[in-house]
């Protein structure tokens, strides 16, 4: 017998301004590439078609996070499986979809829709103090993990390269100097990288892509005392920077199968959680050939210090964590994309045809 189970926001009937309080319509823009405080909407849809056969396949597909800069106005789900259900039930309270199909089941299908609204993220950081009096739930992303560890290694690394800084906040922006200075962008990394900040410190492997440059980004924000996390997501629409940081048709179509993107957020008191982006600015100066001293990257790596544009949707900063339920295989590094097992086995994330998945996204212009 085919279940089906849905989930609906009590938000859906609403009128997008009346559940969505903080997103505030406003053209104001203050930076070189035209981004304004308009908000975008758009919906998203995740199709999975896994393989049969005569193993259990379970599947996680991570969530639209819902926050100040982002609202998730519904979330539904529909499909052949045998079990399915939502939860946030793990140590990053990270959302996510579960679905189960039995043995020898004859078809594997799900598709997830959500609609998300979301605006240009700003922070204003001359609210930047230099208490490190953080609450609790901040104090977890000084916390070291395995791929984004806490040792001596990066925190004598952190300490000499932030040596001449007297606040939090020009802590941070060294830091962050020096990954986009020293970070670069390797096309042949499988996916967004691994993230393993030591070794790429230690080994002087300064090549990678998102993950890897976030990773480092926030490891060593971590060891010089600040908290930073990285937040995984997925690009959704078309960039006022450049192609290369998202790219939809005319009409707002865009085909994200493989726009999966990793970006970070680090805490200064005052200021609060901080957007950033090294990651794309490394991958702006790649794939358009230019270099450090062109106006464009001296443009685009002041705005990604401080800002986000918003053609990108937000899942979860969860790192090297066990998934709920508990998977065969954990922890997890990440959970940017789809997680699948059958039985014992984990499915290859990073081909999509081989997974069975295809997302889109449609902006609603």
């Amino acid at each position: 017998m085919q279940r089906r189970r849905f989930l609906k926001s009590a938000a859906v009937l609403g009128t997008t301004m009346a559940v969505t309080p903080t997103i505030v319509l406003s053209n104001t823009t203050t930076n070189p590439f035209g981004i304004t405080k308009k908000p975008r909407k758009f919906t998203v849809t995740n199709s999975y078609d896994l393989q049969t056969n005569d193993q259990v396949a379970r599947l996680w597909v991570p969530l639209p996070l819902d926050s100040s800069y982002q609202k998730v106005l519904k979330i539904s789900y529909d499909g052949d499986f045998d079990e399915a259900f939502i939860s946030n039930n793990n140590e990053y309270n990270t959302k996510l979809l579960y679905a189960k199909w039995n043995k020898n089941s004859k078809s594997r299908k799900l598709v997830v829709k959500f609609d998300v609204i979301m605006q240009e993220r700003t922070s204003n950081l001359s609210k930047a103090t230099n208490s490190t009096n953080f609450s609790e739930d901040v104090k977890l992303f000084l916390k070291g993990t395995s791929h984004t560890p806490v040792n001596k290694t990066l925190t004598d690394f952190a300490a000499n390269l932030t040596k001449n800084s007297k606040t939090q906040l020009e802590k941070a922006q060294v830091i962050y100097d020096w990954t986009v200075d020293n970070m670069y962008r390797d096309e042949s990394v499988i996916g967004c990288g691994v993230g393993d900040a030591t070794r790429i410190i230690e080994k002087k492997l300064f090549g990678g892509k998102c993950t890897d440059v976030s990773s480092v980004f926030v490891a060593l924000l971590r060891n010089a005392g600040i908290p930073a996390r990285e937040i995984f997501g997925v690009r959704v629409g078309q960039s006022k920077i450049s192609n290369s940081c998202g790219k939809a048709n005319d009409k707002g179509f865009a085909k994200i199968t493989g726009g999966q993107h990793c970006r970070a957020e680090f805490y200064v008191d005052g200021a609060g959680w901080i957007p950033a982006d090294p990651a794309d600015v490394t991958k702006v100066r790649k794939q358009e050939k230019l270099t450090n001293s062109d106006k464009k990257i001296k443009d685009l790596r002041k705005y990604f210090f401080g800002n986000w544009e918003m053609n990108w949707l937000a899942f979860n900063y969860a790192r090297d964590f066990v998934l709920n339920p508990k998977p065969a295989q954990y922890p997890l590094n990440m959970l940017g994309y789809p997680y699948a097992e059958m039985d014992e086995d984990v499915v290859n994330y990073y081909n999509p045809k081989e997974f069975g998945y295809s997302y889109t996204s449609q902006e609603v212009l």
